[in-house]
């Protein structure tokens, strides 16, 4: 088998310009898989292995711990593979055409609860000046509405609407949508966008901008975020994307309908907004094994 697997690394080299990233991982994850052959069954061929070997060696796979993504990327290659030997007549049948891997499990996303929230709001409480006031409204504006990074970085005065305390915002594929805010809110939108003109020469037209008064860049926005999040010693990463993620498990928490939050999430399906809920249903664990007599 080794000498086959040799065949098809060069296979994946010089007829399909694979990157040698990938030929590593490749040959690597085949020579793991023949190394199995040879352990447990030394007298099965290549053209011996059927899917029920296959899940055996997934199978131990799994009890050595390994994640389901590593698990899928070693099929991955395995059915590459065998769909080689299968084009140059090594095999007759192909043992992977029935096998399938272990579902990806999701990661429950990073958020801060609404009490950790409102301290960070507390601590960059509004201070004089341009920055500050610019800092504070932009967390405040990530944690209130859920937009993404380059929803508020593409945010403009004419996209705010006074009079129906709305925010326009324009996301992927450039889709528009509506996004309600308070009038707490909308009054220290007002009082920034004074500030901004006294303090700044805003010729990019963008709601916010740095000092010079040129639009911001990505990394000062995430640079800011996470210096706030700091404060929070217990969260486990720290970016605009987590004030997201507090946002849409704040609303489903509180008993927001799913499908509003989906729509303003500006999620293209109810699949991506769903994740959210399994961070809702820990939290309902959370509240019952604390509050319970028998939890």
């Amino acid at each position: 088998m080794v000498a086959l697997i040799d065949k098809y690394i060069k296979y994946l080299r010089y007829e399909k310009n694979y990157s040698l990233h990938t030929e590593i991982s490749y040959s690597k994850d085949l020579s793991q898989f023949s190394g199995f052959l040879l352990s447990h069954f030394p007298d099965v061929g290549i053209k011996s292995v059927d899917n029920d070997l296959i899940r055996m060696w997934i199978v131990s796979l799994m009890e050595d711990k390994m994640s389901p993504r590593s698990v899928n990327r070693k099929l991955s290659a395995l059915k590459s593979f065998y769909k080689y030997l299968l084009r140059t007549g090594e095999v007759s049948a192909n043992p992977m055409k029935k096998i399938v891997g272990p579902k990806n499990s999701k990661p429950i996303p990073a958020f801060v609860n609404n009490s950790d929230m409102e301290k960070i709001l507390d601590e960059s409480a509004v201070e004089d000046g341009f920055e500050a006031l610019r800092n504070h409204i932009m967390i405040e504006l990530f944690y209130v509405t859920g937009i993404r990074r380059a929803e508020l970085l593409g945010l403009k005065d004419v996209d705010i609407d006074f009079s129906s305390k709305t925010i326009q915002v324009t996301g992927k594929r450039n889709k528009q949508r509506l996004i309600p805010v308070s009038d707490d809110m909308l009054l220290l939108i007002g009082q920034y966008i004074n500030v901004r003109n006294e303090e700044t020469e805003n010729r990019s037209g963008y709601f916010f901008v740095k000092k010079d008064g040129e639009k911001l860049y990505p990394m000062m926005i995430h640079r800011i975020v996470t210096e706030s999040l700091k404060q929070i010693p217990t969260l486990s990463k720290t970016s605009p994307h987590v004030l997201r993620h507090s946002f849409a498990t704040g609303m489903l928490n509180n008993g927001a309908d799913i499908n509003a939050v989906k729509e303003l999430l500006g999620h293209s399906s109810l699949a991506a907004t769903e994740i959210y809920t399994h961070t809702s249903f820990e939290e309902l664990k959370k509240i019952y094994n604390k509050a319970h007599p028998r939890a």
